[in-house]
């Protein structure tokens, strides 16, 4: 594993938590989160990439660094024939995620992609359940917002501060999962209009974007991204018979669900509490890449699943710069 501080100190309990992986090696810039490793997981401390890819019997490849050095980690390693499981978003340009199918079409190996597994999310389902049984009727539109205030921390000297590493602010750093949630909803997206705004703090990113995302289905929704605000995550999904609303809490660690139901007699429509069945699984994405590798099923998320979503984040960028709407390359 590779970065395995930070976020990647959560990857490495939730690795843990599925009894599946033997952390063999790892890499960091950082001394005391190699040390945290070493201990926490028993993984042998490398001092560079290189080494980590020469560590005998090794199968896969977690990069759990910054999203600007994704694309050169993973192609390395798909390179040597290995399994890559790489933390979202999946890479800062058209160019990597062209190079990235070319070379998984080329090697055949594994690749899965550190999105939440909507497969295994009690919310998501419940979602998709209650949108196939038509309880909403016909959905009419949706809003979506991501939202937190690390846009504030940015020096101008930080990749994220790098509009070319960083592509759309939050919207590339958050807001690519709200994108990958609606695919699985909603199927494809056929086009994006959006208006960003970077001049509320000191970098060259995106403080603010808003993004108008049109659906091959022929839904339309607003999708919103803020870095600059305090911590928000909300999604609001509007049909003929229920409006119904999904709150979530930071990092994903607790979901309501709520509903209101259409009235046509005048009154306020009450909202109501939706039961959520079943459990979420938080490990269900690196359990589908173990069994893609084991067995040779399809992981979820998947290559494609993560290049579909920051296909989107780059066509919205376009629209930005372009002031127009802008199609969305289907993969």
């Amino acid at each position: 594993m590779i970065g395995v501080g930070g976020f990647g100190g959560c990857r490495r309990a939730r690795m843990r938590d599925t009894g599946l992986f033997e952390l063999a090696a790892a890499c960091d810039l950082n001394p005391a989160a190699l040390a945290r490793c070493q201990a926490e997981d028993h993984a042998r401390p490398v001092g560079s990439y290189q080494e980590l890819l020469d560590t005998p019997d090794l199968e896969a490849v977690i990069i759990a660094t910054g999203a600007k050095f994704h694309a050169k980690q993973a192609l390395q390693a798909m390179e040597r024939g290995l399994h890559v499981f790489i933390e979202k978003p999946l890479c800062s340009t058209p160019e990597e995620v062209n190079a990235l199918l070319a070379a998984q079409k080329k090697t055949g190996v594994v690749v899965g992609v550190g999105h939440h597994d909507h497969n295994h999310d009690a919310g998501s389902l419940t979602i998709r359940r209650m949108l196939a049984a038509g309880r909403l009727g016909k959905a009419a539109a949706f809003e979506y917002t991501t939202a937190h205030s690390g846009g504030l921390l940015l020096k101008p000297t930080d990749w994220r501060a790098d509009p070319r590493k960083n592509p759309g602010g939050m919207l590339f750093q958050c807001g690519v999962h709200g994108i990958h949630e609606m695919l699985f909803y909603f199927g494809p997206v056929s086009r994006v209009s959006c208006t960003m705004r970077s001049d509320v703090h000191a970098t060259a990113t995106a403080d603010v974007a808003l993004c108008h995302l049109h659906f091959a289905s022929g839904l339309v929704g607003a999708l919103n991204a803020y870095h600059v605000t305090p911590y928000r995550h909300t999604f609001f999904l509007y049909g003929t018979k229920v409006n119904l609303y999904r709150y979530e809490g930071a990092y994903g660690d607790s979901t309501e669900l709520w509903m209101q139901k259409t009235r046509l007699d005048g009154r306020r429509e009450p909202r109501l509490s939706v039961a959520v069945k079943g459990k979420t699984d938080a490990c269900g994405n690196l359990r589908s890449f173990h069994r893609a590798i084991r067995e040779g099923t399809q992981p979820y998320p998947s290559l494609i699943d993560g290049a579909r979503a920051v296909q989107v984040v780059f066509a919205a960028e376009q629209s930005a710069r372009l002031g127009r709407s802008v199609k969305v390359v289907r993969l």
